[in-house]
This record gives structure tokens, C-alpha cells and sequence, in this order.
């Protein structure tokens, strides 16, 4: 259980970092501006407090935000 833990914290970290990247992206010039809106949407979701379905709800409060801010990154 607790290699499954921790294999968890390392995703939720190499996500952080990801979510890091797009924001460097979007700064750059040399982005198109399609790309830059797509990728301010992503980061935005990612930092927002508001999400599509509140995290209070058990299991797919949480479920949203690992589905939908992968996806934006890839």
C-alpha cells in the first residue's frame, strides 16, 4: 500500500510540474495564439477552485481532475 502511495505523489508532482510547463509555453512568443488559448484554459481549470463536479462528492469529486488535466497536457 504504501509503494502505491507514494507512486501516486510522484504523478501528482510530475503533474504539478507539467502544469508548470504549459504556463512557461504560454508565455512564449513564439506559440501560436490557438495553443495559447487552449493551454491558458488548461492551466486555469488546473489552479481554479471551482471545478465541474465539486470535490466534496466522494471519488468523482477528484475524478474530473485527473481525467480532464491530463488530457489538456497531452
Amino acid at each position: 500500500m504504501r509503494e502505491f502511495i507514494e507512486n501516486w505523489k510522484q504523478k501528482a508532482r510530475q503533474l504539478k510540474l507539467e502544469v508548470y510547463v504549459l504556463y512557461l509555453a504560454y508565455q512564449d512568443p513564439r506559440v501560436p495564439w490557438s495553443a495559447r488559448v487552449f493551454t491558458a484554459c488548461v492551466v486555469g481549470y488546473a489552479f481554479s477552485p471551482i471545478d465541474l463536479i465539486p470535490d466534496f462528492i466522494p471519488v468523482l469529486g477528484y475524478l474530473d481532475d485527473l481525467i480532464f488535466v491530463p488530457l489538456g497536457i497531452k
